[in-house]
Order: structure tokens, then C-alpha cells, then sequence
């Protein structure tokens, strides 16, 4: 039986990412839920779309209506909003269902900006906060206004001068005025395990946002973001996936713009490289102790309502797996297939490597696989990076002890059916 987890909002573009993070899973069947039509309904195939929204008060009981209903057994909260209630619902025992998400008092801290700041103060620098009119001069201009609640770009201004600081404040009394920082924007994708070990970290430069959401990002090297996921991580617990933003001020420090314990919509970036923080953190609140590895290549992701990618990784061999890959819950998965018939016509050679435990030959004819690869190798005992000869070959397996094993033996790049989509070309 695969574990059942619900994601909710599952329009959002955090619930697209877990779909694509963990659709093709063996383990886990996903349940889409949302309280509005929205992409979701085209992209979850199990997809429930009246559920109350999250202010209502009757959603959690809905929410416990549905999840008895349908088994739920782990709910992703995909909006910031939802993240809070949940754990508040999770903490006092109202949930029926375990919660993939950090304890309850992070992720209070984490809804709130002001409270962000004051907590982490003496921890990493955090940008100046200011908050009257005539103590505030020439220099210190512009100043950046947001709410203290809130996510993405919506309802932040920046103001130039005082008489716009003065109009923007007198519109929304509750902005946060803070000090303007106008350099380069990361985000630092993290994971921390059930044993309050931050395993993962890593940063990637927004270098094209739109609507607050970043349509461009690649990954860029500097330790201070591990120095900074470590210090945050001994004064916040988290538990399974979790992101924060810095931005460079004048002086070139990353200062701290916000921290969110949940899943980032771009994501999809360390995905593709072969860190998985959904299914990550799925088998971590299951109570497993997982492993991490990442293929050394790097990409661009840009998105245009969809992810693209840019790969240096060059290969004229492909070994790939049949079952629960090329074949998934007794059909054809198609992004697989897909492909293959790429690779043949780019003039790339694919092999077959499958333990499977049928007749093989008959199974290739039933599913019109059968002359499709260059080279089908049975393996009937021993490991499947013995039969994999050239050096430039990726490998791609839905075992994580296979593609380990690959990746260790022979340095090969490695991927899953999740990955598959960082080796597409134009589609």
C-alpha cells in the first residue's frame, strides 16, 4: 500500500513542485486538494477541489472529514498560510493525519516578518527596521515597505522619498519600513532532518522574478549560505524541507529577508540535481533516516509557466531501468518513453538494464517496447553497474541503492523518473 499524502493548496506553484517531486514515486500516492479551481485540477489526477478555505472555521473539520474519508496519512501545507494552521491544528492534537511541516513555533515565527527579525537578530544580520517619520534622513532612503504578513511581492512599496513613505504608510499602516537592499537575491534551499541535523543547503540566485516568484534561478557557490542554514538551524527547529532569502545590501553582506518552513516553488532546480527535499522530507516524517547525494553538473531553470533547463552534462549512452520506470503501475510512463525516442533521435544509444523478474520478452511485447532499444541486458544475479562499460553514460534507475551504487562505483551521473525532465530538449 502506498502512503497517501494530501497536498493543499495543490495549485499553488509549492503544490506543482511536490507533484512533480513525488508523482512518479513507488511509495506515495498523491491526493490534490484546493478550495478554488486552479492548475491543480489539470495536473493531480486524484484531485478534490471544495475544500473551505483556510480562514474558515470550519477547515480543519472538513479538512479531518476528508482525510478520514479518503485515508490520508501525511498533508503538505503548499501556502504559507496553511503551513501555520496546520501545525497549530497538528500541535493541539485537532489533526488526523501527520503534518509534513516544522513545530508550530517556528512556523509562527516564520509567518511573520517582525518576528523573523527579532528572533534572528543576533544570529544573522537582519535588515534595519524604522518606524518614525522625522527620525529618518536623506541617506537612509530609499526604504523598503512590506507587510508583516504576506508573501511573494504582493502589497510591498518601494519609497524614494519621504512624502511617499508618508502616502504608502497612511494607505497600510501595518508596513514593516526597512532598509533598502539593493543587491543580488538568493534563496537557500534546506533540509533538516527528524533528528534536528540540517543536512542539506544550498543557494541559488533569483535572477528573474516575476509576481515575487523567481522565473529564473541557478545555483550559486558561496559558504556563507551553509554558515547561515546552520545558524538558523540552531536557533529555529525545523523538521523536513525549509527555505530562507538574503539579499545583498550595500556593503555586499547577505542580509536575511524572510524564512518559510515549506516547500520553495522553484525547487525544481536541487530536484534535478538529485535532491529531492519533498520525497526527502516524506520519508523523513515517516521516521526513516535518509541519505543525500547530488550530481556535480550544474543548470539554469528558467520557467515560462513551466521548468526548463540548461545542462553541461554531455552522454552518447543510456542505461535505464523497466519496472516502476520505463513501465510504472502497469503502463508506459510517457516521460520516459519520451525520452528514448529523443535519444534515438539524437543519436544516443540506450540500454535496457532490468532485473525484471518475468518472462522479459514477453513484457517488452505487451507493452510495444520491444526493438525500441539499442541493447536490452537482463541481469539475472550480481549488481547493474557491472554491465555498464563506457564513460559517457548516465544511468537511470527508480532504486535509490542501484543509482548509488552507479554514482560510487563508477561516477556516473544518476537520475530517477523525477529527474527526467532536466534531460528533456524542447518539450
Amino acid at each position: 500500500m502506498k502512503t497517501r499524502v494530501l497536498v493543499f493548496p495543490c495549485g499553488s506553484e509549492i503544490g506543482l513542485e511536490v507533484f512533480k517531486s513525488a508523482n512518479f514515486s513507488s511509495h506515495f500516492q498523491l491526493i490534490g486538494g484546493s478550495s478554488t479551481e486552479d492548475h491543480g485540477q489539470f495536473v493531480y489526477q486524484d484531485y478534490i477541489g471544495d475544500l473551505p478555505m483556510v480562514e474558515s472555521p470550519n477547515f480543519i473539520s472538513e479538512l479531518n472529514d476528508l482525510v478520514e474519508r479518503r485515508k490520508v496519512d501525511l498533508i503538505i501545507p503548499a501556502h504559507d498560510s496553511v503551513v501555520l494552521k496546520v501545525a497549530q491544528a497538528a500541535t493541539a492534537g485537532k489533526l488526523k493525519c501527520k503534518a509534513v511541516t516544522s513545530p508550530v513555533e517556528t512556523c509562527e515565527i516564520a509567518r511573520s516578518k517582525l518576528k523573523t527579525y527579532e528572533t534572528l537578530r543576533n544570529t544573522v544580520p537582519v535588515p534595519k527596521i524604522y518606524s518614525r517619520l522625522h527620525d529618518i534622513n536623506s541617506n537612509d532612503l530609499p526604504l523598503f515597505l512590506k507587510p508583516d504578513v504576506g508573501q511573494g511581492t504582493k502589497g510591498t512599496f518601494l519609497a524614494k522619498t519621504k512624502e511617499e513613505l508618508r502616502v504608502y504608510s497612511e494607505r497600510d499602516p501595518s508596513l514593516l519600513w526597512l532598509e533598502y537592499l539593493p543587491g543580488k537575491e538568493y534563496t537557500v534551499d534546506c533540509f533538516t532532518d527528524r533528528h534536528g541535523n540540517v543536512r542539506f543547503g544550498q543557494g541559488r540566485e533569483r535572477i528573474r522574478v516575476m509576481n515575487g516568484i523567481s522565473v529564473r534561478t541557478a545555483r550559486t557557490k558561496d559558504g556563507r549560505f551553509g554558515e547561515l542554514a546552520s545558524k538558523i538551524n540552531q536557533r529555529l527547529r525545523f523538521r523536513g524541507v525549509w527555505f530562507f532569502q538574503v539579499k545583498e545590501n550595500t556593503g555586499g553582506e547577505l542580509v536575511l529577508m524572510e524564512v518559510a518552513s515549506r516547500v520553495a516553488g522553484a525547487m525544481g532546480l536541487v530536484r534535478c540535481q538529485g535532491v529531492n527535499l519533498v520525497l526527502l522530507s516524506l520519508f523523513d516524517a515517516l521516521g526513516y533516516d535518509v541519505d543525500i547525494f547530488q550530481n556535480g553538473y550544474d543548470l539554469i531553470m528558467d520557467r515560462a509557466l513551466e521548468n526548463r533547463y540548461k545542462s553541461d552534462l554531455v552522454y552518447k549512452h543510456v542505461y535505464i531501468d523497466l519496472d516502476d520506470l520505463v513501465v510504472f503501475e502497469n503502463k508506459v510512463n510517457p516521460t520516459a518513453i519520451a525520452f528514448v525516442y529523443q535519444c534515438l533521435g539524437m543519436g544516443i544509444q540506450t540500454h535496457l538494464l532490468t532485473k525484471h523478474k518475468e518472462d522479459l520478452e514477453a513484457t517488452l511485447k505487451r507493452y510495444r517496447l520491444h526493438g525500441i532499444f539499442d541493447e536490452v541486458i537482463w541481469v539475472r544475479e550480481g549488481e547493474k553497474y557491472l554491465h555498464i562499460k563506457e564513460k559517457d553514460a548516465i544511468f537511470i534507475d527508480d532504486s535509490f541503492a542501484e543509482r548509488r551504487a552507479v554514482r560510487d562505483k563508477l561516477g556516473l551521473p544518476v537520475f530517477d523518473s523525477h529527474m527526467l525532465e532536466c534531460l528533456m530538449v524542447g518539450l
